[in-house]
């Protein structure tokens, strides 16, 4: 919340000297203070050119409204992101040092802070009614994922995998990281030849290829993205798997349902898009679509917090004006509830946040190490969110306000059936 009763005006240059007793003396000393607490130097170019800070700060935010101190002094980092965004605020120094500037000047747990008012449920659900319609949604996924092919390329690796990578050993490469996810998720559906697998939310094929590739599987995935339908149909016909994989631009509430239905369905940072009052029917869909005996894995980002649909401090807000318009982030409670409810047993949870953290910082790294071709490809304004957005994503994961939480799912042939899978992870870790 701004601090009120300020009165600043944003087209009037601080006074070169003010009063003591004055709002904007107590601003400008509570501001100096807090930055003084941080282990690094941070400067503030003021309208007019009046500094505060260390001259050679390796951190410094020009403002060019006056008014931009008050979210500053508040911790209202959305409003500051927007400013950034909107070109009222330039910042130069590392997203490293952006997202520790602005994980210190919150005030309050963004978690808590994401639903902090008794009324707030009622008014998410006004919110988000109608939110999630097929038209919607599509629409939604498009606005992120149809911003070009060229851009995404820039910075991930070289199968486009867009979703968390696993380190399983400490120096492995963002690539070979994101292999490894790859490996991991189809070691959890205890792929093998000739089972048949549904990806949903397919992005740019990585997942599906790799189980047809690697462990002989039979993959068809849909996407809501026509860029990605394009790029993975060329990569089917280029590499002669016409026979055993499929690409199909398909709302997954849609996808005609089998006898006796597909083997294996993996849904990869998919259902954050679903919202939370659509996950009853999606995994009631999921489970339709699988044959009795078959296996979920549900990867997707999970609230740290039980009610709130999104990060508060204007963070959330944030985000989903221009990054994920429509998304949503549910608890891992509320996803293994919603599973239980829609008929599936759950077998393994795995909680991937670290990973994320480290993943999002080798998008931020390598975005940064190509900006001036991304200034090529995409306005200056949307570069401007895309940084933030990683590196804020990021500090997000590190602060565990967000999880990443890979859930197994099995679909019981018969009341009370004892399930195949294994006793022991062995199969999965070896």
């Amino acid at each position: 919340m701004d601090t009120p009763g300020l009165g600043f005006s944003t087209e009037r240059a601080a006074p070169a000297r003010a009063p003591s007793w004055s709002p904007w003396a107590m601003l400008e000393r509570r501001i100096r203070a807090r930055l003084q607490q941080l282990p690094f130097g941070v400067a503030l170019v003021l309208p007019g050119g009046r500094r505060l800070g260390p001259e050679r700060a390796p951190l410094v935010l020009r403002l060019h409204e006056l008014g931009l101190l008050r979210p500053l002094a508040s911790g209202q980092i959305g409003r500051l992101a927007q400013a950034h965004v909107d070109g009222r605020l330039d910042i130069d120094g590392s997203p490293r040092l952006v997202a520790d500037l602005a994980g210190a000047l919150l005030q309050s747990d963004p978690v808590a802070a994401g639903l902090s008012r008794p009324w707030a449920p009622w008014l998410q659900g006004l919110r988000v009614a109608g939110t999630h319609s097929r038209r919607r949604d599509r629409e939604q996924v498009q606005f992120h994922y149809d911003l070009g092919d060229e851009f995404y390329e820039l910075w991930l690796d070289p199968r486009r995998v867009y979703s968390c990578a696993y380190y399983r050993e400490p120096g492995l490469s963002l690539a070979q990281a994101q292999e490894a996810k790859l490996e991991l998720i189809c070691r959890k559906l205890m792929l093998r030849p000739g089972l048949r697998l549904l990806d949903i939310g397919a992005g740019w094929g990585a997942l599906m290829l790799w189980a047809v590739e690697h462990h002989g599987a039979i993959a068809h995935g849909v996407t809501l993205s026509r860029h990605q339908h394009d790029h993975v149909q060329r990569l089917i016909e280029e590499r002669g798997l016409r026979d055993r994989a499929s690409i199909e631009l398909r709302d997954y509430r849609d996808i005609v349902e089998e006898d006796p239905g597909y083997d294996r369905i993996a849904s990869v940072g998919m259902f954050e898009h679903v919202g939370r009052v659509q996950l009853d029917a999606y995994f009631t869909k999921l489970r339709r679509l699988l044959r009795p005996g078959g296996l979920l894995l549900n990867h997707g980002i999970t609230a740290a917090g039980l009610h709130n649909r999104q990060l508060g401090a204007g963070i959330g807000d944030f985000v989903e004006r221009h990054i994920f318009p429509g998304g949503e982030l549910v608890h891992v409670a509320q996803v293994m509830e919603a599973m239980a409810r829609a008929g599936f047993e759950v077998l393994d949870v795995e909680n991937l946040r670290p990973h994320y953290a480290r993943t999002l910082w080798d998008w931020s790294d390598a975005l940064e190490a190509r900006l001036d071709a991304a200034r090529a490809l995409v306005p200056e304004p949307v570069l401007r969110a895309w940084r933030l957005y990683l590196a804020g994503s990021a500090l997000g994961f590190e602060r565990c306000w967000m999880g990443l939480h890979q859930l197994l799912g099995w679909r019981p042939e018969a009341r009370g059936a004892q399930s195949q899978y294994p006793f022991t992870r062995d199969h999965i870790y070896r």
